[in-house]
């Protein structure tokens, strides 16, 4: 949820590997916010803008906030998050855990797919199983590795029948764990863990290119209705959803807007009900008039936005480098003078929202000159450089404003104050994803947005078969501290493991934690439930329109 894995990446800078924003101009010019009920049969509809075009539309293959956001209206897993973010039976109509907390035996409700096939035990041992199969790469993939033979199977060396989920029946579904994992239940409810019409996938295996096809069939609240690339998406309330009585929208336009610029001007004027986390983010420039005015909605969130280096670049490599350009960012001043949303300067990977890592870390000082300049004369030294005016480094980012407004004061600080030539280099997302997980990049914008509410999290991403760790960077004391407390029973035994994990991480500096997000958002005053919760979600399903 990737990054990964917003994404988690605008202003509200809601990246993660992810890139949230939303937009576009959905045609409906009407002077009136569609987020009052329609002239024609009081249908209940909002406006809402994302960035660009969601990567995936398989939730298997999703990495980002962007495609998470949509996937989380089409498609439910046996849990979903309530406004609180805390998990409740969705799919599963009952939960129950053995007593050593390895086995979860999961009743399924009578339940539907969009187009009035059951929904059965088999469409989630398929849907798991085809994310674990190596051939498919689903970076995700990982999440899944808490069941019992997963990791071997997706690492090639096991075999799909020994991955320990079992359709017992068309209702009921047996899954045994590799240890006890008290947050699977939070799991459950991630897209990776969404099922699949195992019958339409297994006669078209590509249904998920075409989201406007009879194929792409889903199980959520609401259905595709209608997607054009880089103009907008349109999901209409799911009939045959099993709980579509408690769902108040009968219409959600999702227009592709790039500019944070165009999506504010959209808002202002009526046509967006919302900006904001996790579809897009509000232009830096209004921050202030929104505070002001009381409208500005401010939340605590479990992310982290940062800088990745690929450690396999000849210059990036070089650890002193790294620490130089770690050491050398001022966060608080970029946090008071351009992201300007009350985050949290961040000089550790694990936001202060996590059990175990409430205080500031302090691996390093932030702005500390002193430092971050003795680690650069040391780096030039051993890259056989005499003066920084020697070296040059390029710094990737995913086209936005917000993204392009910290790169410049980040470059102008790095130039200033170490003398270094930067560039800045910026890509549409999709691309830009392509060049982070295809080590393309020196310096990289990287967000991560907390898919469950557990240190572990964030940590694994930089495992060495980590799927979504883009620095290149590995280590097998952290791996093996990590593997060490998935098996840890005590609580307090785990999380001094996870610090030590982290404190490997931060003394090679594969990364560059710049700040702990903050949920921005302002909405039309007649949309109501539409709060992120603390991993930065809003569900749509709970969403609602004031009478």
């Amino acid at each position: 949820m990737k990054n990964f894995k917003a994404l988690l990446l605008f202003l509200t800078l809601t990246l993660v590997l992810a890139a949230c924003n939303f937009g576009g101009d959905n045609g409906d010019s009407s002077e009136e916010s569609t987020s009052s009920e329609g002239e024609s049969g009081g249908d209940k509809s909002i406006n809402l803008s994302i960035a660009s075009d969601p990567p995936s539309f398989h939730p298997a293959l999703a990495t980002d906030t962007t495609s998470g956001a949509i996937m989380a209206s089409v498609f439910e897993g046996l849990t979903r998050l309530d406004p609180e973010g805390n998990p409740e039976p969705a799919m599963a109509e009952n939960i129950d855990v053995s007593e050593d907390g390895l086995t979860y035996t999961y009743t399924l409700r009578d339940a539907q797919w969009s187009n009035g096939d059951p929904v059965t035990a088999q469409d989630f041992e398929y849907a798991w199983k085809w994310a674990l199969d190596p051939e498919n790469t689903a970076d995700y993939a990982y999440q899944l590795y808490y069941i019992e033979g997963a990791e071997a199977y997706n690492s090639g060396e096991g075999s799909m029948d020994d991955v320990a989920v079992t359709a017992v029946d068309e209702q009921t579904l047996e899954v045994n764990l590799v240890n006890p994992t008290p947050f699977f239940d939070e799991l459950t409810a991630f897209y990776t863990y969404y099922p699949v019409n195992s019958d339409l996938a297994d006669e078209n295996p590509d249904w998920h290119t075409d989201p406007n096809g009879e194929n792409y069939i889903g199980n959520g609240p609401f259905t595709m209705e209608n997607f054009t690339s880089a103009d907008e998406i349109v999901l209409a309330k799911n009939d045959n959803y099993w709980d579509a009585e408690n769902v108040a929208l009968d219409n959600i336009s999702i227009d592709i807007v790039e500019s944070e610029a165009t999506a504010l001007n959209m808002f202002e004027a009526g046509e967006l009900d919302y900006l904001g986390s996790p579809f897009n983010s509000i232009d830096l420039n209004a921050l202030d008039r929104f505070r002001e005015d009381g409208t500005l909605n401010v939340r605590d969130q479990a992310g982290t936005y940062m800088y990745v280096f690929n450690v396999q670049d000849e210059v990036m490599e070089n650890e002193n480098i790294r620490k130089a350009l770690t050491l050398a960012i001022d966060r608080q001043a970029l946090i008071d003078n351009v992201t300007k949303g009350e985050q949290v300067p961040a000089t550790g990977l694990v936001p202060q929202t996590m059990e175990g890592f409430e205080e500031p870390a302090g691996y390093f000082e932030s702005n500390d000159m002193e430092e971050a300049q003795a680690a650069l004369d040391a780096g030039l030294e051993e890259l056989g450089m005499s003066d920084a005016s020697e070296l040059s480094i390029a710094l990737s980012y995913n086209t936005s404003e917000a993204h392009a407004a910290i790169a410049q004061f980040i470059q102008q600080g790095w130039s200033d104050n170490l003398g270094i030539n930067v560039t800045l280099n910026n890509s549409e997302w999709q691309v830009y994803l392509e060049e982070l997980n295809g080590l393309e990049h020196q310096v990289g914008r990287y967000g991560w947005l907390g898919d469950f509410n557990d240190p572990i999290n964030f940590l694994e991403i930089f495992r060495t078969e980590g799927g979504n760790n883009n620095t290149g960077w590995t280590n097998e004391e952290y791996t093996q501290l990590l593997r060490d407390a998935s098996q840890e029973t005590d609580e307090a035994a785990r999380t001094e493991m996870l610090q030590d994990a982290e404190q490997i991480l931060m003394d090679d500096y594969p990364i560059a934690p710049i700040y702990f997000y903050t949920n921005l958002s302002v909405h039309d005053d007649s949309i109501e439930n539409m709060e992120s919760d603390p991993l930065g979600n809003v569900q749509l399903k709970y969403v609602d329109i004031a009478e």
